[in-house]
């Protein structure tokens, strides 16, 4: 009952704490940091090994084997556990609670790198991936066209759309999934190769000979220093057909007459099934303009 009676007495003053209570609950409330994924240290790292075409035995021995040898000496690791299938091995590293991440990574990414030495030729660096709260995604972008192949939609996803989403703070776009990667296919004529006495190692080996920019050097003219580059890759199957690739008995053999060469993709390994409720009707539709 005091209590009422010395608000009925002070009317003012009770009014003016209730708004001061009100005012500072409000600035409060404004700051407190809200996610809905509150920050976890998950104490596990994972370690992706490509080597296309190697079967799983041979990605133990000559892959994992390497790399397990190097990272037992990571500060707190207390168990390593890989899975090999064909062309890749991943690696799952578990650390010790309390260990800290962001050090282990940076000795997990120069573990790897010393054991890039011991690896068999044309070994690609693994991909070092660091789970934990905020790795789960909280948004899908679904991207279709009626004018541009699946090929080209993949393509401007990974070069013109993906690199937008690092104007925006704290959010990490991964790679996108689901599209055919552009692949320029050599398909081999056996007899042709036969006949004019040639392998696929020499139509792989003339390609890259012949598909390489490199710096020739500087041309003066006048009072100018010119740039001089020689660029010859290929700008597609056409260019790739008159590549020259054994000469013999006075007589050029190119990649065309050997081989047919197609603008493709990669084979298709996987598909993206997006299943979307919403409330509202609501389509996303990616609009691409020819030049």
């Amino acid at each position: 009952m005091n209590i009422i009676r010395f608000a009925l007495r002070k009317p003012i003053a009770i009014m003016v704490v209730v708004l001061a209570i009100a005012f500072f609950s409000y600035n409060t409330v404004k700051k407190i940091n809200v996610d809905i994924f509150p920050e976890v240290e998950l104490p596990a790292m994972y370690v992706a090994m490509p080597y296309g075409g190697l079967s799983p035995a041979y990605m133990d021995g000559f892959m994992a084997n390497e790399f397990q040898k190097v990272l037992l000496f990571v500060s707190g690791v207390k168990n390593i556990d890989f899975k090999s299938v064909q062309g890749l091995t991943l690696m799952k590293l578990t650390f010790y609670p309390g260990t800290d991440m962001a050090q282990a990574a940076g000795e997990v990414s120069t573990s790897v790198s010393r054991a890039m030495g011991f690896l068999p030729p044309g070994a690609v660096p693994p991909m070092v991936v660091r789970f934990d709260g905020s790795s789960l995604p909280v948004g899908n972008l679904v991207f279709e066209s009626d004018q541009r192949s699946v090929n080209e939609i993949q393509t401007l996803a990974l070069t013109k759309i993906r690199p937008m989403f690092v104007q925006i703070p704290g959010i990490t776009s991964p790679a996108p999934f689901g599209g055919n990667v552009r692949s320029i296919v050599i398909n081999i004529d056996p007899d042709a190769m036969q006949a004019n006495g040639l392998s696929p190692e020499d139509i792989t080996v003339a390609i890259t000979k012949n598909s390489l920019p490199s710096p020739a050097g500087n041309i003066r003219i006048g009072d100018e220093n010119l740039m001089a580059p020689i660029n010859s890759i290929a700008k597609g199957p056409a260019e790739l057909l008159k590549t020259p690739v054994k000469t013999s008995d006075n007589r050029t053999i190119y990649v065309g007459d050997v081989a047919r060469v197609e603008d493709g993709a990669d084979q298709t390994v996987g598909y993206v099934e997006i299943s979307l409720k919403l409330t509202t009707p609501f389509r996303f539709k990616l609009t691409t303009y020819s030049a």
